[in-house]
């Protein structure tokens, strides 16, 4: 057995019953090492059905030799290879842009109780860490890349991170494996790549081991962001209590407990809570926190951000995205009002009770609507609407049903989505 095999297996323990192992093969150096250590424990170890994702990115000729490369490895190993062609969006970054393409391609094929395996080496990680920290990035990005992670349906393993480079290329030359160079590897034009063949040789002359102590701070940064996760969890828990609105089906949080915090405390937790909503700003660009949180209530204030908006309201912030950042399209005719009604953008509606006659619409605010309200005669929507402390974001969303020119209901407020004596109700399921 060879002397990575160990190691190897016991990275791989925590995924030993998955449904099935994939290896991300390139065809480089460190995933052929990967695929082959595998596919020789598979031998004399009770493993997951093994199998290779090739993914053809087709930016440079060489490329359409690779598949091929790959397949007469993958034949000899008795290891079934799916070859995957994906198309890279043109940008400023087309290393940024072959990655998502990638790894799109593996959410797409791993399934859940699979497991994706890439052959990642402590020198990567050592380069991630150094790119990082040239780019600014606070403790979640200096923790480089995780050992594991939730991808898609599945699994993301990196078994390797742990073995330096060097061990992975004699491995190879003893078992007289062949591998790809990727000639772009060499274009010291790309970031990475600069690092790799400027850099880290001169480093290496003068701190031989750079990329183990490198690595070694990426596992420190590493555990220190799992702290900081911990803390915004009970942060968080603290600001989590259902509000009044909780029907709006909106991601939201009480302010009051969030303010009480340290700034950096305050930070943390709504990293922690929109990572799973947007990408998240540079700390250059936190202003629009402070700038909501510190608004009078009545502002309304709203922090915009690269998948949507975070908006003020009453004592609590809102996440929204989406068809709620678009205005809803009505009128809509309401034909038959025994039936629930899909509203174009905007979630279904419908009557529980017995249903008002016709002819029925649903409209949204535009201004100036009037209700009537048995005994308190007819007030203004606006007015009613201030005092029940409706969201401004969500006012111009509230589906308003009418009888030829007459307000009806409006849906999901107590004492005006029914009718006066009670025979039926209005109900909103939001998008």
């Amino acid at each position: 057995m060879s002397n990575l095999s160990v190691p190897l297996l016991k990275a791989l323990g925590p995924w030993r019953n998955a449904k099935a192992w994939h290896v991300a093969f390139s065809g480089g150096l460190d995933s052929t090492v990967l695929l082959h250590l595998l596919a020789q424990l598979r031998q004399t170890h009770s493993l997951p059905p093994l199998s290779a994702v090739h993914v053809h990115h087709g930016l440079q000729a060489a490329a359409d030799a690779w598949p091929a490369h790959c397949q007469a490895l993958c034949d000899a190993l008795s290891v079934p290879l799916q070859v995957v062609r994906v198309h890279v969006q043109a940008g400023a970054s087309i290393e940024r842009a072959a990655r998502d393409a990638r790894y799109q391609a593996f959410v797409a094929v791993t399934q859940a109780q699979e497991v994706l395996l890439t052959g990642q080496h402590r020198d990567d990680q050592a380069e991630t860490l150094l790119f990082r920290l040239l780019r600014g990035a606070g403790v979640s990005g200096l923790g480089a890349m995780p050992r594991q992670r939730r991808m898609g349906n599945g699994d993301l393993c990196r078994p390797l991170l742990d073995v330096p480079r060097v061990q992975l290329e004699a491995y190879a030359r003893a078992q007289n494996l062949s591998w790809i160079d990727d000639p772009s590897n060499t274009q010291t034009d790309f970031s990475r790549n600069f690092l790799r063949h400027e850099v880290f040789p001169v480093l290496s002359r003068r701190w031989p081991q750079a990329a183990a102590s490198m690595a070694r701070s990426a596992a420190h940064c590493a555990e220190a962001q799992g702290l900081l996760d911990e803390l915004a969890q009970q942060d968080l828990h603290d600001a989590s209590a259902v509000g009044e609105f909780a029907w709006l089906n909106l991601p939201s949080l009480e302010l009051a407990p969030l303010v009480r915090l340290s700034a950096a405390r305050q930070r943390n937790a709504l990293r922690h809570w929109l990572a799973a909503f947007t990408p998240l700003p540079d700390t250059d660009h936190w202003a629009g926190w402070d700038a909501l949180r510190d608004a009078r209530e009545d502002a309304q204030p709203v922090w915009k951000l690269a998948a949507g908006e975070l908006h003020r309201a009453g004592s609590r912030i809102w996440w929204l995205s989406g068809e709620w950042l678009l205005a809803p399209v009505g009128p809509v005719p309401w034909a038959r009002p025994d039936q629930a009604l899909a509203l174009p953008g905007n979630g279904r509606v419908g009557f529980v009770g017995d249903i008002p006659d016709g002819p029925l619409q649903v409209s949204y605010r535009q201004g100036g609507e009037v209700m009537a309200l048995g005994q308190r005669g007819h007030r203004d929507l606006k007015r009613l609407l201030n005092e029940r402390g409706v969201p401004l974001f969500a006012r111009g969303r509230l589906p308003l049903v009418y009888r030829n020119e007459q307000l009806l209901a409006v849906a999901n407020l107590q004492g005006l989505d029914s009718s006066p004596c009670g025979r039926w109700q209005l109900q909103w399921l939001p998008t």
